[in-house]
């Protein structure tokens, strides 16, 4: 790709984050804010020429913030002292050995993704100007992006205040020439990454290295990549729940735009808009609980007609005799007297009626924290705050001012909120599935969806199991980690955010999260084709105008000599007559694009096969998000 994104340090979005990290754009600096970024760069350089003391320039970090750094190195006239003329001077020494001294995170690697998302920000907040850094070292930072070099940064070091210290600092230790870095996806040293990219080594100045390392940037990345990815899961979701939902056959009212009008959370109207969209054109919601048969294992003899050799179940109904039918006459002047698939209810399970409520307050959860980080991806998260033009300003406390904007604890809250969500949204999934393989809550469909007629099958009964084992586990990981701080710095930094851990956390799990979707629609796929296929094989076979060959397929008949036979035989042609005047049973719009998506990759299940092929690719199917566009 080379499309190329603009950085202003005012103006980034969240879908631009994701365009670099994960599409490959390059970044362009605007040169009107450049000039911002060297104002405040000549201001701390004129400052510190003057002699002014400030914090993190001219005297030590965090604990040591009392420590003032001296005109010349004591160390180098102790015994054995062995001065190095490459070193620069102590202010240089001072930046540098921030960098090479807080690079010590432990564990696997980030992806490639989440580091191009992080020198994309980092580069965007320093544009902003008040972080004092030059501007040709934050050139030098944007072309690590833009020639492929990417800093090895493992996973896990930060607390989230002052900053992502450690993980930004194996960030900026690249620029040094030290520490790791992919090249060309080549795992080498920064220095060889920097020599084959035809960058040279940068020696930093006045606070540059606080002002690489010392931000919200590694929760921030790892924050919005995964708030891209679940706003994908979210649309994933709504998809599954439509599916399903047309697989039962069921009720949409509890989806109606006036039902929802009394209870206007934003996200639950915007989930039950949705999928009422998904469901548009369906055939199968709201169907009468008559015309709905119910799946009978296939037998030899199950059809007469060789038309309909091919199907691969039987299908049937019970016949309600009127001595059954005792207050209950006006369910019956609306529904003819057969019990099928669909249990007369008006009502579905909580899985599939309660949906926009669910998913709705996922959606809030996620709408929130997109709030919060739309701010943060344009603010300046160092410290401390460079303001060279500050009117009135009477001591330098006026115009570089220590503060807290290094704190993650807004990105960790709203992460949090989100981390919890999760779990939720993975188990109303989970219980869709259970329900789409139960034969007692099915509404007619075979058991584990598999017509078994040798009792040999299994089914998709496993699978339910694999979704279930998920929830457990996101379930476990969805303590909030923000809630629990460790201070730091001999208590210089006493409260801290934990937000790195958080947003890493929500980045993982919603890999998980998919999973569990990827279940639910591999199951759904199975379920909806049963249901078409066995509705409209009932629709063929009315079509036909043989109300006998439809009547073989009713249980409950009374004998032809008894006095019920005539009222059963004019029911059975008013069944008749429904499903020939039916339409073709098939699902909404969008599900059945979905559904022919689906058939893609993983064919219909007839008998049992190997299936970790299919949950490969559906997972697979559901991660590229081309189910949802």
């Amino acid at each position: 790709m080379t499309s190329s994104i603009l950085l202003d340090g005012r103006s980034l979005t969240r879908a631009q984050v994701a365009t670099i990290a994960r599409k490959g754009a390059s970044i362009r600096l605007d040169e009107a804010q450049l000039l911002k970024v060297k104002r405040a760069a000549d201001f701390l350089a004129e400052k510190v020429g003057g002699g002014e003391p400030i914090y993190g320039v001219t005297t030590g970090f965090g604990s040591n913030a009392d420590k003032l750094l001296g005109a010349h190195r004591v160390r180098d006239e102790l015994p054995g002292g062995n001065p190095d003329p490459q070193q620069g001077t102590l202010l240089e020494e001072l930046q540098h050995n921030l960098i090479i001294t807080h690079a010590v995170c432990v564990g696997k690697p980030f992806s490639v993704d989440v580091v191009r998302a992080m020198l994309a920000i980092r580069v965007n907040t320093l544009m902003r100007g008040h972080s004092g850094i030059r501007v040709e070292t934050l050139r030098a930072l944007a072309e690590l992006l833009n020639r492929d070099v990417i800093p090895v940064i493992p996973e896990k070091g930060s607390v989230g205040a002052s900053g992502d210290l450690a993980p930004l600092s194996h960030l900026a230790i690249v620029l040094l020439g030290g520490g790791e870095a992919f090249y060309k996806g080549e795992r080498m040293t920064g220095a060889k990454a920097l020599a084959a990219a035809g960058l040279e080594p940068v020696r930093l100045s006045f606070k540059e290295g606080l002002a690489l390392n010392n931000g919200t940037t590694q929760m921030l990345a790892t924050g919005v990549l995964a708030l891209d990815t679940m706003d994908m899961l979210i649309r994933t979701a709504d998809l599954a729940a439509a599916m399903t939902l047309d697989a039962f056959a069921g009720r949409t009212g509890a989806y109606a735009e006036e039902v929802h009008a009394l209870r206007p959370h934003p996200g639950q109207v915007a989930a039950a808009r949705s999928i009422r969209g998904l469901l548009d054109g369906s055939t199968l919601a709201d169907i009468a609980y008559h015309l709905v048969p119910r799946f009978r294992p296939w037998l030899a003899d199950s059809w007469t007609d060789p038309a309909d050799q091919a199907h691969r179940f039987d299908i049937g109904w019970d016949w309600v005799p009127a001595t059954q039918r005792h207050g209950k006459e006006a369910f019956y002047s609306r529904f003819l007297p057969f019990k099928g698939g669909k249990k007369h209810q008006p009502q579905d399970a909580y899985c599939l009626r309660c949906a926009p409520q669910v998913h709705g307050a996922v959606r809030d959860a996620w709408e929130q924290a997109c709030r919060v980080f739309d701010v943060e991806l344009n603010a300046v998260t160092d410290n401390p705050l460079v303001f060279p033009d500050a009117e009135n300003a009477q001591v330098i406390e006026d115009q570089v001012i220590s503060a807290g904007h290094f704190h993650g604890m807004p990105l960790a809250l709203a992460m949090s909120y989100v981390k919890a969500s999760i779990p939720v949204l993975a188990s109303i999934s989970e219980r869709r599935t259970a329900k789409l393989v139960d034969p007692a809550n099915n509404d007619g469909l075979p058991a584990f969806l598999i017509g078994n007629e040798d009792a040999t099958d299994s089914g998709f009964m496993i699978v339910q199991y694999t979704a279930a084992a998920l929830v457990n586990d996101l379930a476990t990981r969805s303590h909030p980690a923000s809630v629990y701080s460790v201070p730091t710095s001999a208590n210089a930094e006493d409260h801290v955010s934990m937000g790195a851990n958080e947003a890493r956390h929500v980045l993982e799990m919603t890999e998980d999260l998919g999973h569990v979707l990827a279940m639910e629609l591999y199951t759904a796929a199975q379920a909806l084709e049963y249901r078409q296929d066995m509705l409209n094989a009932a629709r063929t076979l009315a079509h036909r105008g043989d109300w006998q060959a439809l009547a073989s397929k009713v249980s409950g008949a009374p004998r032809q000599d008894s006095p019920h036979y005539a009222r059963f035989e004019t029911e059975v042609r008013a069944l008749m007559d429904a499903l020939a005047a039916a339409d073709d049973f098939h699902g909404g719009v969008a599900v059945r694009d979905a559904l022919s998506m689906l058939r893609e990759h993983v064919a219909f299940m007839q008998r049992d096969r190997a299936m970790d092929g299919d949950v490969r690719a559906v997972c697979d199917l559901v991660a590229s998000g081309r189910l949802v566009g």
